[in-house]
Parts: structure tokens; sequence; C-alpha cells
């Protein structure tokens, strides 16, 4: 018995202990072992027409055998976001060593508040943020959305990746509302008019977006796009002192400059009579496309920033005056496959890029190798204008034939500024000089602009483009300022001492 009792005490003490000690909980640290969430974007999805606030839920899975431990959650922008979260019933920007249970969840609620009267720049059309998750060496990320801005949204602000037709019976849309527009996916315009009055503003929310054709196979393209038919047509209104802007969506200031965030501006074949006047075109893909047989006159505008060219004329009419081509990836102006073009006192610029200013052909390919192609009449004539930027040739000429078939190749170039040097010999254009009148062949130890890195193309003071022009009719610049009636200065600008 005394025995027995020894035996006994140590063994219950024992199991006492075990009782009392805690399970040790395992966790994975296995890099394939990641977060699962119920959304992948967290959308405060009411637009704001007063100051108010919204509260949403996202819930965080683990879905493995083994505890997860995130090391760090976050709001990208931290202190500086628009948005609040709340972590398992602690508020904050940031919490670390977060633990979830195998085959368990956790909650976070993500709040924002909109005052959707202030400026754009405070409280702009769509506001995005991004919670950051750190686990086990990875980063995951939900994105956090909401609506700021008090907009006209265009059909409405869920047609990302979709196409909108507007359509008037053949009269007017006038976008006169005070309040800004901002479209969403492809509008289509037929049957209709769009008339943008002096100071008008549309945004453009670009993006990829993902399509499927009739054999169901998918394709992607470029969202944020305007596509006028043959009885759609622009009219673009702007005045010297309230010009119309057509802009990326995105408002902060580090995307003033980052081109290529919505497609841009198309006219399709025979969609004749549009008219563009003191307009802004930033941050494009195609700043302006006209298709066959259309036309466009474009007068006292800048397009700029555009991943593609600025403009694009395919077999078409276009008729530019007083405008500012800059910062494009692509050609500054490119004509292709023949048309009607006129470019007067237009400064075209393309600095940095392995693209020329303008782009001037009488050929279409119809396949990749350009083994099948057809040629047209080309008729272009740029007076008074800069055609300038880095490269040794800012021209670039394409006459083809096409099975034998010698097409109009009638190009003029007076009182103009241009950069050739190889065009002229090598590439075969002998008689280039045939085709210009009192013009000049400048290179980069020429003075021209004031400051081309801060993309201000006024002339500089010792420019060589003053007083070089020829009168043509236009008496201002597009800053408004009246032109010599003499001597006019060559390009977009007159100089203003």
């Amino acid at each position: 018995m005394k025995f027995s009792l020894q035996f006994t005490i140590p063994i219950f003490v024992i199991l006492l202990i075990s009782l009392s000690c805690k399970r040790k909980e395992v966790f994975t640290t296995d890099t394939s072992d990641k977060l699962e969430f119920s959304l992948d974007t967290l959308t405060f999805d009411t637009v704001f027409t007063t100051v108010g606030s919204a509260t949403r839920i996202l819930k965080i899975f683990n879905p493995h055998k083994k505890s997860i431990r995130i090391d760090k959650i976050s709001i990208e922008n931290g202190n500086d976001s628009k948005f609040r979260i709340n972590i398992d019933g602690i508020p904050g920007a940031t919490a670390e060593n977060i633990e979830i249970a195998p085959e368990d969840s956790l909650y976070i609620f993500g709040e924002v508040t909109v005052d959707p009267d202030q400026d754009i720049s405070i409280s702009p059309f769509v506001i995005e943020d991004a919670l950051i998750f750190e686990t086990n060496g990875n980063t995951q990320k939900v994105v956090l959305e909401a609506w700021g801005q008090n907009a006209n949204y265009i059909p409405n602000r869920y047609y990302n990746g979709k196409v909108a037709y507007l359509s008037c019976d053949f009269g007017e849309e006038v976008w006169d509302d005070p309040k800004p527009y901002v479209i969403y996916g492809v509008l289509v315009v037929d049957s209709c008019d769009l008339v943008l009055p002096p100071g008008m503003r549309l945004y453009m929310h670009g993006g990829i977006a993902k399509g499927e054709n009739t054999e169901g196979e998918r394709f992607y393209y470029n969202d944020g796009l305007i596509f006028f038919l043959k009885d759609g047509h622009l009219k673009s209104q702007g005045t010297l002192d309230n010009p119309v802007v057509i802009r990326t969506d995105r408002l902060e200031h580090n995307f003033d400059e980052v081109p290529g965030q919505w497609a841009g501006i198309r006219f399709n074949k025979e969609s004749k009579g549009n008219t563009i006047n003191y307009t802004e075109i930033l941050n494009p893909i195609v700043g302006v496309s006209v298709d066959s047989a259309a036309s466009l006159s474009i007068k006292n505008s800048r397009i700029g920033f555009a991943s593609g060219s600025g403009i694009l004329g395919i077999h078409s009419k276009i008729d530019a005056e007083n405008c500012l081509i800059y910062r494009t990836n692509g050609n500054s102006v490119q004509l292709e496959y023949g048309g009607e073009y006129t470019f007067d006192y237009c400064t075209m610029a393309s600095y940095g890029v392995d693209e020329t200013a303008i782009r001037v052909t009488n050929l279409i390919c119809r396949n990749q190798l350009c083994t099948i192609a057809n040629n047209n009449d080309l008729k272009a004539h740029f007076r008074n204008s800069i055609i300038f930027g880095s490269r040794e040739d800012e021209v670039d000429l394409v006459h083809a034939i096409v099975d034998g078939e010698d097409k109009l190749f009638d190009y003029k170039f007076e009182n103009c500024i241009y950069r050739v040097k190889k065009l002229p010999t090598e590439e075969g254009y002998m008689d280039f000089f045939d085709h210009s009148v009192d013009c000049q062949n400048a290179n980069t130890l020429d003075p021209l602009f004031f400051d081309v890195e801060e993309n201000d193309y006024h002339l500089d003071t010792l420019s060589i483009a003053e007083e070089k022009g020829k009168p043509i009719g236009i008496d201002i610049d597009l800053d408004g300022n009246p032109r010599d009636g003499t001597n006019p200065d060559i390009g977009c600008f007159e100089y203003s001492k």
C-alpha cells in the first residue's frame, strides 16, 4: 500500500501539470500557404452627393490545416489614406502578428468618409488604395475603391469593359451640366452630335478590358474610348479662356504625365464634320484617330502624353491649325494610306523617343509582313509649322507603288522648320527639298524652344522660328496673342517679349 501510494502521487501531479499546460499551437511557414479573401476589391459603391461615410466588411480565410500568422496588415498609403480599417476590434492603419486558427476566418471593417463638394484634387472621382497582407514571405493585396466626386458617370460607374451607345435621333446631346463627366468603358456615338461646351471637363476611366468573340475566344483591349460612327459627330467648343479638357480620371499629380491611360477618340469611316477647338487631350493611347473618308477640323488645341500617336489619319481629311502635339511615344502626327491634310502654325515636338515627329504614307499593309498592301492618293501640306525632335530625321515618308500602280504622293512644306538628314539621301527622297519653300533644316544646336524638359514649347528668346513665317490669314496664336502681320513666327506660339 505504501509503495502504491508513493507511485500514485507523482502520476497525479504529472497529470495535473499536463492538463494545466496549453497545447503548443503549430503555425505554417510554407510560402505556398496563402490567405483567401471574400473579395478582391472592397468597393464602397455609394456615389456621395453630400458629406458622408460608408463601411464595408472583408473576410479573411485561413483554409489550411495549421494556424497562420499574418506578419503585417497595412493600408498602402498609411496615414495619408482616405480609408480607415478596424482589424478584429482594433482600429489603426496597421496591425502586426495577427493569428488565424486552422480553417478559421477574421473580419476587417473598412470605412471611408467623402466630401464630394471638395476640389477634385482632394476628392477625386475614384478614390483608390489597397490593403497589404504580408504572410510567410508573401505579399497579397485587396483593392480599396470608393467614389468621391459628385459627377455624371457615363453610362454608369459599373461599365468597365462594356460598350454603351449614345443616340439622339440626329439631334444634339449637350453635356453642359456643371458637374464633370466621367466615361466608363466604350462609348459609341451614333445618329447624334455630341457637344462639349466651353469649360467642360471630360474624364476617361481607362484600363485593360477583357472581351470574348462569338467562338468563345477571349481577347483583351484598351478601355476608355469614345467612338463615333458615320452619323455620330463631335463638336468640342472650348474657348481661349474656357478650354475643354479631356483626360484620365486619375487626378493625382504623379499621373499627370503618364501616357496611355485611356484609349482615345476615334472617328470611324465617313464620320464627317467633326470639330475640335480649344481642347486639351491628355494621357491617351492615341489622341484622335480619323478613319477612311472621315474628317476633322482641329484648332487651337493641345495633345500630349500619348503612348501612341497624337493625331492618326488613315485615308481621311484633317485640317489642323494652331495645335501643339508633344510628348508622344509614337509619331506626333501619323498620316497613313493617303488622304488630304493641312497643318498650319502647328508645333510637332518629338523628344526622347524612337519615332519621328511626322510620318506620311500612301500605303496600308494588309498583313504583318506587308506582302499584301494597298495605296491611295495623298495630299499633305504643312505651313508655318515646326517638325522637330531629338532624332536626326523627324520626317518619315513612304511613297509606295503597289502592283505597279503609282498613286499621287503630293507633299509640301512652306516656311517650316524641320530636321532631316538621311531622308533626302540614304532613304531615296532626293527631291525632298524640292517640296520645300523657304524652310529651314535645323539641328539641336539651333535655339528653338524655351524649355523642352519642362514641356514649354514657347519660343526661346533667340529662336530660329522668330519672324520666319508667312501671313496666311491666321491672326492669333495658341495663347491668343496677335501674330505679326508681316513676319509672323513659325509654330503654334508667337514669341511674346
